[in-house]
């Protein structure tokens, strides 16, 4: 549901526009009833005609805001008891009254949500190992995603450490081996060894840089994800166009996995996708982070790859899903779903 509920709510806009409709109607039927001499009320047959259907949609959007489970099933179980039950109420007023006879129907109704509602709410304390492992599945999700949280603050220092201490001072080491060889114009080989040391320090300089990229990239922690992917598409060896709609900031830990999800796909694309355009999509749907990497190339990616799989256990991690969809002949698109905690 979650995913649904973006700014614009498409269901609800139905129902609206649904509700308009059918109200319209009904005032232009009642309209040509009083202007035929507004006899027997026959309108109000065509308005409960209308409102049956819209009943039970409004009945079933609310009962879906019910939390996952037994409470939702509940829910929905309470909202078709009481559209059947307002139904018969309806039909026996529209019919004249009398004899009460929709009571047996929404006894029995009553009587089945009761039931329901005691079970749902009895069988927890029926059942206190199930209660136990439920409360111990909570108390694992909650210090893994506390772990998850230490272990990207700890890459994130750990990345600012080797930037501000051993590279800045392998980049000094290699300043100064550049001006001794300077001074050393008259001793050909030992100039020689100092330009060697220079070069080994430059080397040193980018497997460090590299290394720290790969740990988490300055970029992202310091402006955020959107930039970090747009520094990506900037650096990408095929055409990258960036769409990105999120207006908020990420907890570390998603924001390091969106971004390898991101440098991954792009990396594959242009290995495999034959210089193909590629368009990277990050979207905020709720309490979803929502990363979609999609190439014009030739398909066939192999979802079991290592780096894929890589992926598919960082996203797992975060209990976020991750998709490959690569049909011969029609691209790829690599889509995670990431719950952000925002």
């Amino acid at each position: 549901m979650n995913a649904d509920r973006t700014s614009y709510d498409v269901w609800g806009a139905a129902l609206a526009v649904e509700a308009a409709l059918s109200l319209l109607l009904v005032l232009i039927l009642v309209f040509i009833w009083g202007l035929t001499g507004a006899g027997y009320p026959w309108p109000e047959w065509v308005a409960f005609a209308l409102a049956v259907p819209l009943a039970i949609q409004f009945a079933v959007r609310f009962a879906l805001r019910a939390p996952e489970g037994r409470l939702r099933a509940l829910a929905l179980h309470g909202a078709a008891s009481v559209w059947v039950a307002g139904v018969l109420v309806v039909i026996y007023v529209l019919a004249g009254g009398g004899t009460f006879w929709p009571l047996w129907a929404v006894s029995t109704l009553a009587l089945a949500f009761g039931a329901h509602a005691i079970v749902v709410y009895a069988l927890p304390s029926l059942r206190p190992q199930e209660r136990q492992l439920a409360a111990r599945v909570d108390e694992l999700t909650r210090t893994r995603a506390g772990a998850l949280d230490v272990q990207a603050a700890e890459l994130r220092r750990i990345e600012r450490d080797l930037h501000d201490g051993a590279q800045a001072r392998l980049v000094a080491l290699s300043m100064q081996l550049g001006r001794a060889e300077e001074r050393l114009d008259g001793q050909p080989e030992i100039a020689e060894l100092v330009r060697g040391a220079r070069h080994e320090a430059s080397a040193a300089i980018g497997e460090l840089r590299d290394l720290a990229r790969g740990i988490a990239p300055p970029v992202l922690a310091d402006r955020g994800l959107v930039a970090a992917v747009e520094a990506l598409g900037q650096r990408a060896q095929i055409p990258v166009a960036v769409k990105a709609s999120i207006l908020r900031r990420p907890v570390p830990v998603v924001e390091t996995a969106a971004y390898f999800v991101v440098a991954e796909a792009l990396t594959n694309a242009a290995k495999h996708a034959g210089g193909a355009a590629a368009t990277v999509e990050l979207a905020d749907h709720g309490d979803t982070l929502v990363i979609e990497v999609r190439d014009e190339g030739p398909g066939g990616a192999d979802a079991t790859g290592s780096g894929l799989m890589g992926l598919r256990h960082r996203v797992a991690a975060l209990d976020g899903v991750l998709s490959v969809d690569s049909p011969a002949g029609g691209g790829t698109t690599v889509r995670a779903e990431l719950p952000c905690g925002w």
